[in-house]
């Protein structure tokens, strides 16, 4: 019985340490959650407390994030414009990148 609950201590174990299984969580968040994240931070780093982080995360959230995107390129707009097509379509898999493929050309 003890071999049992220690086999499935490690299988739980290796489970949780699995890279692929316990996926990072960053990538799936919306901009408001990466923009709370990144004021958080910097609120801690800075080493704020009580009144004084709720003002700096109230001020730091209000403030328009100038994120770098310049202009699109003609053939970005033309991958924005195919793409959105395609999501309409509900387009998926080998008729999506066939659809991708023949926007992108003409």
């Amino acid at each position: 019985m003890k071999r049992l609950v220690l086999i499935a201590s490690l299988l739980g174990f290796a489970v949780c340490m699995n890279p692929t299984i316990a996926k990072d969580t960053s990538e799936h968040l919306t901009a408001q959650q990466n923009k709370m994240s990144y004021c958080s931070k910097e609120a801690a780093a800075k080493d704020l407390h009580g009144d004084k982080r709720k003002e700096f995360m109230k001020e730091c959230l209000s403030k328009k994030v100038d994120d770098g995107k310049k202009k699109l390129t003609k053939q970005q707009e033309k991958m924005v414009k195919c793409s959105k097509e395609a999501k309409e379509k509900a387009l998926k898999g080998e008729l999506r990148k066939k659809f991708m493929s023949d926007c992108l050309k003409n």
